[in-house]
């Protein structure tokens, strides 16, 4: 038996409260900031989950002394960094599972001058590109090369970076972020044109500023950075997870439940909420900023105005966003009508979509990029199995269908789960899913 998995009992019905956890995809970003400056940061309201822990142990290796003052509060003071640990095979092991780890490139630069970097993992869902990254260091004034034999990277900023004009080759969250730590701390004024603007990223903004950064634009695809002297301390709250959001709400309607999501920052979601409407799904937000999702036996999924079939698709904000597609697509299954997923900006993310099938889904998955879903209407539950979690966003989903199948469900490759979602079994037993982890 797999050790590393769920156990899932389908087929119960859920209800209570949940509190989602702080935003994982701007924790990456804000722990590799706190390495701007060598004055204490504090970070609130961080995730407990797998990415974080250990993009927090390759920054204790550089340097940074971090202290716990509550389970999600955390205290970062890096004062000095250890270069020797950069070329360590012991940072190059580390660095090497976890994507977020080229965003310490940027503080890197500033602090020591240089930085060392191997091929870093993450997702599996198809071709992720660091070429935006390095081009934008290369524009800075920076020097790259490349190493194909061991698959590393190395960058140099020896020889002086100056701020300049920047159009970033594609609306990169991570190659945004890796843009504005850079350029903060550049001589000079830097204009980032094409850049991602993701709440994420406007966070990130934010806490810079606090700590003396000086950026205009922000929440828009046009940055003005002015660079200063140095960065200070600062102390950050995160904002919820809009990613778990969307998955809580999904997670209800699929086991026909009533659940609460607490303190979710609707004003923050974008057009989660609506899309999530356009499945039949409803959604009533409260005037605390809580999100009520009321039980439902049946959804129906909207049409365009002509009667044809609707299709949902993912864009850089404020479009819809990527990592809520695979549940889009499992609450889909058991909808009346039929969607097109169309997921654009990754090659690979619905191919989990062959386990769900064997569930007894109604599902036609057209070509890598498109999956038409025809749904079954609750007409029979869909059928527990055992199944493998390919990355995090898919693996939530299975874990979604397994809740709401007839039988039991082994969901194995857990620790993929782990890396985006916090104590997942403990708060999901909270709500009264039947689940262990093996």
């Amino acid at each position: 038996m797999e050790r590393n998995a769920f156990r899932v009992e389908g087929g119960h019905k859920l209800s209570g409260e949940i509190i989602p956890q702080g935003a994982k995809n701007e924790a990456l970003q804000v722990l590799c900031a706190t390495m701007l400056t060598d004055q204490p940061v504090i970070l609130e309201n961080l995730p407990r989950i797998l990415d974080v822990h250990n993009l927090m142990d390759l920054m204790r290796g550089l340097g940074c002394t971090i202290e716990e003052q509550s389970t999600h509060t955390f205290r970062f003071h890096t004062p000095t960094v250890n270069l020797d640990y950069f070329r360590s095979k012991e940072y190059q092991d580390k660095a090497s599972r976890i994507r977020g780890s080229v965003m310490l490139i940027g503080p890197m630069l500033h602090r020591v001058g240089k930085a060392f970097l191997p091929k870093p993992g993450g997702d599996k869902i198809g071709r992720r590109r660091l070429d935006t990254h390095f081009h934008g260091f290369e524009k800075l004034g920076a020097e790259f090369v490349y190493d194909p034999d061991k698959d590393e990277f190395f960058v140099s900023a020896e020889k002086g970076m100056k701020g300049t004009f920047m159009l970033m080759d594609e609306i990169s969250v991570t190659g945004t972020a890796n843009m504005v730590m850079t350029a903060v701390l550049t001589p000079g004024t830097t204009k980032i044109y094409n850049a991602a603007c993701e709440p994420y990223l406007q966070q990130l903004c934010a806490m810079v500023e606090s700590m003396g950064a000086k950026i205009e634009g922000q929440g828009s695809n046009l940055l003005t950075i002015h660079g200063v002297d140095r960065l200070s301390g600062c102390t950050h709250r995160l904002l919820p997870d809009m990613i778990e959001i969307g998955s809580w709400v999904g997670l209800a309607a699929m086991t026909q439940s009533e659940l609460t999501i607490k303190a979710a920052r609707p004003e923050k979601l974008g057009v989660i909420l609506p899309t999530f409407r356009k499945m039949g799904i409803e959604i009533n937000v409260m005037d605390n900023g809580d999100i009520h999702i009321p039980a439902q036996d049946h959804y129906e999924i909207s049409t365009f105005i002509d009667g044809s079939v609707l299709t949902v698709y993912d864009s850089p904000w404020p479009g819809f966003t990527p990592d809520l597609l695979s549940i889009l697509l499992v609450v889909a299954t058991q909808a009346r009508g039929s969607v097109l997923i169309h997921q654009k900006m990754f090659e690979s993310r619905l191919f989990f979509v062959d386990k769900l099938i064997d569930m007894g889904a109604k599902i036609i998955l057209c070509d890598p990029h498109r999956a038409t879903v025809i749904g079954i209407d609750r007409s029979y539950p869909l059928r527990g199995t055992n199944m493998s979690s390919p990355d995090i966003r898919a693996g939530v989903s299975l874990l979604i269908a397994a809740c709401s199948a007839q039988g039991t469900s082994v969901i194995s490759n857990a620790h993929q789960i782990d890396r985006g979602y916090q104590f997942i079994e403990q708060r999901l037993k909270g709500i009264g899913v039947q689940m262990e982890r093996l």
